[in-house]
């Protein structure tokens, strides 16, 4: 049996979507779901209080009994528990898979600083609300069961890493950055305008001194604005990244869609693509 705790250190989800997603989980049925109540507070913008979503994500990751810990949803929220959550993590924290990506980057971030458990960049519960949702969340539990398809694959053997570029970049110079260095670092966006983006690479490319190289993700909903930034997201990642001297790679198959792919951190993920 595989138990898989799920709470929400950001933004909340509903019943009705613990249920879609409850019923998508019985085509494994050596699988087993535990919405934590907490998912469904509300506080303002947030799943609760910063007091209540620490202690679910606490109390899920220390739990023995549970092999991996799902996070419900994105949203903000995650950085303002992530560095109280690692000091009270314990011997039961170590073993787990986390699971999630956007905000929850936050806490992949630091798990992986920390050297806890096995960070990993999916799709989510709250995925199910997407059009098509169904299939995103279906890969992430056919990776919990583990099913590797779901995966994007890697393209060398050095380890990945993969955050929301707006996460990563203002994670960088915070308690809770990993080391990336020697990692192939992949990013993706969603409802940003391109100047901002171009904004984010200017910074994020300054601190991501000796990674092995990057790769671009979907830069998704991208609002128009009233005058053409003039470059593309491709053009922007290859030009901040020359400017830095940081590898551009290519493309990446993540994004803030029913598309996103599935990224374990570290050398976790060794099926290498043709």
């Amino acid at each position: 049996m595989i138990r898989v705790a799920i709470c929400a250190p950001a933004r909340p989800i509903t019943p009705d979507d613990a249920a879609a997603v409850t019923a998508l989980a019985a085509d494994w049925p050596g699988m087993e779901l535990a919405f934590h109540p907490q998912c469904f507070l509300e506080a303002g913008h947030f799943a609760g209080t910063d007091a209540q979503r620490l202690s679910a994500f606490t109390e899920c990751a220390n739990d023995p009994a549970f092999d991996a810990v799902w996070f419900a949803r994105g949203g903000y929220g995650s950085n303002r528990i992530a560095a109280a959550a690692i000091a009270q993590l314990g011997e039961g924290a170590r073993s787990k898979s986390y699971l999630g990506y956007s905000d929850t980057g936050y806490l992949l971030a630091a798990l992986y600083r920390a050297g806890m458990g096995r960070p990993v960049h999916a799709p989510m519960p709250g995925d199910i609300r997407r059009e098509g949702g169904a299939e995103a969340v279906r890969r992430s539990l056919g990776w919990l069961a583990g099913d590797r398809a779901g995966e994007d694959p890697a393209r060398s053997d050095r380890p990945r890493a993969a955050f929301n570029l707006t996460t990563l970049t203002m994670l960088c110079g915070t308690p809770l950055m990993p080391d990336l260095a020697g990692h192939e670092v992949l990013v993706e966006e969603v409802s940003e305008h391109l100047y901002a983006v171009d904004r984010l690479f200017f910074h994020l490319t300054a601190q991501l001194g000796g990674i092995a190289g990057l790769r671009l993700g979907r830069i998704g909903d991208v609002p128009e604005n009233d005058v053409s930034f003039g470059s593309d997201e491709e053009a922007i990642a290859r030009d901040w990244c020359a400017r830095s001297g940081i590898p551009f790679l290519g493309r990446a198959d993540i994004g803030h869609d029913v598309d996103n792919k599935i990224v374990p951190f570290g050398l976790e993920s060794r099926r290498l693509s043709d």
